[in-house]
């Protein structure tokens, strides 16, 4: 089964509705001790990490996140998270946030020496390399990706597995 159709969604996400409790879908995760050596699960309270274990894990490896709440009805919403290690991604978040810090400060310096008759080359060279890196990031972003993608199907036929349950509704991927 196919996880995500959105090519440009960097953490793709995705919500079941499903008839049984959450207190019961939550036991399905801490139980399912089948496939545990090849993936790692965390549970915090209504939160399920799946991750996958370290023999098999990369730089790129993704981790998926579910949440399951309760419904009024005695089901339950599960919410699907797929993202890269949050170390990673609190990386990359840093890197874009200096990025930007260090666009906007030289656009303002360059716009400065503009309205003083300065010479404001060198800080729109450093503007045009600014955006060159958020490209570069992009570019990086997406190839780690790529080099994820197999292993988020596999996450998620495993999350799937460890359900075996039938949805209310057909799969949303947002």
């Amino acid at each position: 089964m196919q996880v995500s159709n959105n090519e440009i969604a960097l953490r793709p996400r995705f919500q079941m509705e499903l008839d049984h409790p959450k207190e019961e879908l939550l036991a399905l995760f801490e139980g399912d001790k089948d496939e545990k050596s090849r993936f790692l699960l965390k549970r915090i309270d209504d939160h399920v990490f799946i991750k996958m274990n370290e023999e098999e894990a990369h730089f790129w490896s993704p981790q998926l996140h579910l949440e399951i709440n309760k419904t009024e009805n005695n089901g339950s919403k599960l919410y699907g998270l797929f993202g890269p290690n949050p170390t990673l991604w609190t990386f990359f978040i840093f890197l874009h946030f200096g990025i930007g810090t260090l666009f906007i400060i030289f656009g303002i310096w360059a716009y400065s020496n503009w309205s003083l008759k300065f010479s404001y080359f060198p800080q729109l060279v450093v503007c045009f390399v600014m955006i060159l890196f958020w490209i570069i990031l992009y570019i990086f972003g997406r190839i780690g990706k790529a080099k994820g993608k197999e292993q988020m199907n596999l996450l998620h036929e495993f999350m799937m597995n460890t359900l075996k349950l039938h949805l209310k509704s057909n799969e949303q991927v947002i």
